[in-house]
């Protein structure tokens, strides 16, 4: 009885410390994005993960078709 005692009193202890600590006045001030926030940060992201996948893209293309043409000319043979 005892250690279950003891253990939900270590669990109210730390339900107690919910917005006290380092980021208690970052929790305190989040809120829910409205949804003008919400589109604009969506619109965001997938122009950044287009912009990533493209130079991904780019750097397939010249790694696959540029580098042996260039070792070719250098007389490498890959």
């Amino acid at each position: 009885m005892q250690k279950a005692q003891d253990l939900q009193d270590r669990i109210e202890t730390k339900r107690d410390r919910i917005g006290k600590g380092k980021y208690g006045r970052v929790l305190k001030m989040a809120r829910k994005p409205t949804n003008d926030e919400y589109t604009k940060t969506s619109k965001i992201t997938f122009a950044g993960i287009l912009l990533v996948g493209g130079l991904g893209f780019v750097i397939f293309l010249v790694v696959k078709q540029v580098v042996p043409w260039i070792a070719e000319m250098l007389g490498l043979g890959l």
